[in-house]
């Protein structure tokens, strides 16, 4: 297979070998755990249990709201003794709504265990979709995007090409290495179901040229049937190469746009983790309730990969590989490069959880003092996204956020690349970071006065319609009653009509009448005959 080379990129140490000198270790069951309600992207589950509920391994316990969301299930039996605010692995490190479960160490499926379905390739392909979603599936390379959103297209779009993710290409994490090493059968399961929820015309399994010993195995325990339809590809382990937009640039020479998603260029792609979960869920009955994550660097005694329950404290699974080494300062979740600090190892992890790394001040030197940006292009030189992130540090600073967007700051993967090569020692990932929640908290608040000022359109709109309506009510009412009256009833009111109106102008008249009447008694009267001035004498006759 013809590869291809995206822009950017870097070549980093593997570190992966003490992790994978041993199986993977399946760990017990806690006396406690702490499952966070939203572990995926989407809408937080929202809880269906309440404080001193007993309940049995694999019981939904949060309910997923919408469409891009996800369900949560217990995962051990136990008894809920609490649900409220916990901290969570993230990097804001903030707490969020958990359900407290303190086990039975029984560890019992009760009656909410879905059927298996061994005869799953005759069932209808939305209630295939619907066992995925039940089963709380999100993808477990670390994005934790809901599996069955992305095992749906959109009516019209068609998938021809399905992509499996075996590209572990940061430092230290080796869980889909060991994951392919120990499970080949239910990861080729897997990709057998999605294959045929998305019809697709051909499988590219990817896997990096540093897992020779994954390789052989599923080279080996390949199916006869996938044969035609599964492709092995090594690809070299450059890294981001197990980002997904630039894994489908090597495989297929294809890019994603801008703004766009893999599915518009008629393609999907998966972690091996993910299609695992998927033939648990559909084979065997069984929601996502546990995941291998690398426990490991030199603040760890014998790193090693651990299949832990989710909510299980980070602090048991450091001590299932022996405790820390002497002078830990610094516990990560995830690699080097993506991953975040979290200050309290009493975390429990979830599902996006692929790595712990315990590290000493002398394994991972401090940066050096943080100094003025001298514009070399060392950073645009590495970006796998061909970014700018120079002008994005800028704008992140000033604040400018609609300059950010302008410049893709939503094309920005935080790989990392960036601030890795910067000689200035700047924080970019942090700055881009930044920028992102803040346009992200600015299009919430927009959101909430849109859904206040249609809920006051809406509210005027029916005052309006419910006056027009009353008015049209009272005038069917009126010209019902006059219907009933009927025509002679018409003709007397008519008659009355004149009779007022003949009153009325009688009573103009008499009050004319009486108003003549008025000013003669009110003129001055004439005086009497005897004392009239005698007339002037007739001149003629004089």
């Amino acid at each position: 297979m013809h590869l291809h080379r995206f822009h950017g990129g870097l070549h980093l140490p593997d570190e992966t070998e003490a992790s994978t000198a041993e199986p993977v270790l399946v760990m017990g069951v806690p006396s406690r755990l702490t499952v966070p309600l939203g572990q995926h992207i989407g809408d937080a589950a929202e809880p269906v249990v309440q404080v001193g509920d007993r309940v049995a391994k694999g019981q939904r316990i949060g309910q997923g709201k919408g469409y891009i969301t996800a369900h949560v299930h217990a995962p051990s039996s136990g008894e809920v003794i609490d649900i409220d605010l916990y901290p969570v692995p993230h990097p804001s490190g903030l707490s969020a709504p958990c359900v407290v479960i303190r086990t039975d160490g029984r560890d019992q499926w009760g009656d909410s265990r879905m059927e298996p379905w061994l005869d799953w390739d005759t069932r209808d392909r939305r209630k295939l979709r619907q066992r995925i979603r039940d089963a709380g599936i999100v993808g477990l390379g670390g994005a934790a995007f809901p599996t069955a959103v992305k095992l749906n297209p959109r009516t019209g779009q068609r998938i021809h090409t399905l992509i499996v993710n075996g590209a572990e290409c940061e430092p230290f994490i080796s869980a889909d290495d060991m994951l392919l090493r120990s499970a080949p059968e239910a990861v080729y399961e897997g990709i057998r179901i999605a294959a045929h929820l998305l019809e697709v015309e051909r499988v590219v399994f990817a896997v990096e040229d540093n897992m020779p010993e994954a390789m052989r195995v599923l080279t080996e325990k390949l199916p006869d049937e996938l044969r035609d339809l599964v492709q092995l590809v090594s690809v070299p382990a450059i890294y981001p190469t197990g980002g997904e937009r630039q894994l489908i640039k090597v495989l297929t020479g294809l890019e994603v746009p801008s703004g766009g998603l893999p599915a518009d260029l008629g393609v999907v792609c998966h972690n091996p983790g993910t299609f695992r979960a998927i033939c648990d869920a559909v084979i065997q009955g069984r929601p996502l309730v546990s995941r291998i994550v690398t426990v490991t660097g030199p603040g760890v005694r014998h790193p090693r990969n651990v299949e832990a329950l989710l909510g299980t404290p980070f602090a048991d699974l450091i001590a299932a590989t022996g405790g820390y080494a002497e002078g830990v300062d610094r516990l990560v979740m995830g690699g080097p490069m993506m991953g975040f600090a979290v200050h309290d190892d009493a975390i429990p992890i979830i599902k996006g959880t692929n790595c712990l790394l315990a590290t000493r001040p002398e394994d991972i030197p401090a940066p050096g003092p943080l100094m003025p940006c001298i514009r070399c292009g060392e950073c645009a030189r590495v970006c796998p996204a061909q970014l700018l992130p120079q002008q994005l540090y800028w704008q992140a600073r000033a604040k400018d956020f609609d300059a950010t967007q302008e410049y893709g700051l939503f094309d920005c993967i935080e790989c990392g690349c960036c601030a890795y090569i910067c000689p200035s020692n700047i924080p970019l990932v942090q700055y881009y970071r930044y920028a992102k929640n803040e346009i992200w908290a600015r299009e919430k608040e927009r959101h909430k006065s849109d859904i206040a000022r249609e809920r006051y359109e809406v509210r005027q709109a029916r005052l309006e319609r419910e006056e027009r309506e009353k008015a049209e009510r009272l005038a069917k009412k009126k010209a019902a009653v006059k219907s009933k009256e009927g025509p002679g009833d018409d003709r007397q009111d008519a008659i009355q009509a004149a009779l007022e109106r003949s009153r009325a102008r009688k009573a103009e008249r008499a009050a004319e009448h009486g108003s003549a009447a008025k000013a003669q008694d009110d003129a001055p009267p004439e005086a009497p005959a005897e004392t009239r001035a005698p007339e002037p004498p007739d001149q003629d006759r004089r």
